[in-house]
């Protein structure tokens, strides 16, 4: 049986002057923040890399004939958070000031952790997401020649601090732990 299609969305409900990055007429802007004050700001984002536990173990043990897996990978995640305002078309450049990657390699999946900071008027979340995918991505890379069935999931922010919004953390209530 096919599948009902999708309610079509009526924009005339909204004015473009609710959407922070809509200008008055519609079109996309990027948000102002010269005003804002600076501030410290972390965010922390989550993925997880699913695959064969055979190739979990070729990671464990250097098997990989690409190379140290997780290395490359934290390099890689490192650079995407540097670049992320070239990926994200209304996300503003900022200086980023630390970035760590950490991995928790268990028997099925690599579980990818971002960690972002900056002293700057607006958050890293996009930051700290962007380096969690590309480590993630890259962990593809270089294990696809082994397992092409892998697949990335639960991408996610996990905690944000600093600006205007002050912590958000997300809920922790199904068993998840800190990598």
């Amino acid at each position: 049986m096919e599948q009902p299609a999708p309610a079509p969305i009526h924009w005339n409900c909204v004015t473009a002057s609710e959407f922070t990055h809509l200008d008055p007429l519609g079109r996309a802007r990027m948000v102002d923040v010269t005003a804002k004050e600076a501030s410290h700001r972390r965010a922390v984002a989550r993925c997880t890399v699913y695959m064969d536990p055979s190739t979990a173990a070729r990671i464990a043990t250097g098997a990989i004939t690409k190379g140290d897996v997780l290395a490359v990978a934290r390099v890689a995640g490192i650079q995407a958070a540097k670049q992320t305002s070239n990926l994200v078309p209304l996300c503003h450049p900022l200086l980023v000031g630390a970035v760590f990657i950490n991995f928790r390699l268990e028997e099925s999946h690599v579980e990818v952790e971002a960690q972002v900071d900056t002293v700057d008027r607006t958050g890293v979340e996009m930051e700290a997401l962007t380096a969690a995918a590309i480590a993630a991505l890259t962990i593809y890379d270089m294990c696809k020649s082994v397992d092409r069935a892998m697949t990335i999931g639960d991408l996610a922010l996990w905690e944000k601090t600093g600006g205007r919004s002050g912590r958000w953390q997300r809920p922790t209530d199904h068993g998840e732990r800190a990598i």
